[in-house]
């Protein structure tokens, strides 16, 4: 079950959801706005490796934007900060992101309960297409839970992407066992 704009703003006043900045305009019917970060980066190599760290440079969106380029992945981060305890936070492009062209992930739009950070975007794009700082990005969406939670993301001892950082962070596969 999804929730609607009402049950969003309950479990915000009950600090079940947090988002900072909190902005009472970009709530929609059953989502909320999320808005891109200044911060960009690009993988430095020229081939990435599962087994190793991948290391990437910073880009910072100045304000007359910056021209993202078809081919390259960009990682991208969320303005906002998010908390969610007790439903499941998907992440989806907005209907006008996606007109111009804009994929802000690849595979992991769905967070997990006790996800407390920035979101790391994995943007790509079709054509050249200009971004700016807090421009929107993208909705979040909330799923109820069904049952009790024994391992809250937040709580994981291996959990990789739990330090708070407004910065885009690159993929951590290399800390995983395979």
């Amino acid at each position: 079950m999804i929730l609607g704009d009402i049950q969003i703003l309950k479990a915000i006043e009950e600090k079940e959801i947090i988002i900072e900045p909190y902005d009472r305009s970009c709530l929609g019917t059953n989502s909320y706005d999320v808005h891109l970060s200044k911060h960009l980066a690009v993988y430095e190599g020229e081939e990435l490796d599962a087994k190793k760290h991948n290391t990437i440079r910073e880009i910072v969106i100045p304000e007359e934007g910056f021209l993202l380029q078809p081919g390259t992945l960009y990682l991208g981060s969320t303005l906002e900060y998010t908390e969610t305890h007790n439903s499941v936070p998907f992440l989806e492009g907005k209907s006008s992101t996606g007109r111009l062209g804009i994929n802000i992930h690849a595979t992991a739009g769905k967070g997990d309960v006790g996800f407390c950070n920035h979101w790391t975007l994995e943007i790509s794009c079709i054509m050249p297409v200009r971004v700016y700082p807090e421009m929107p990005i993208g909705q979040l969406i909330y799923f109820k839970v069904a049952g009790d939670i024994e391992n809250y993301y937040n709580k994981k001892p291996n959990a990789k992407y739990i330090k708070r950082n407004v910065k885009p962070m690159e993929s951590m596969m290399w800390k995983n066992k395979f």
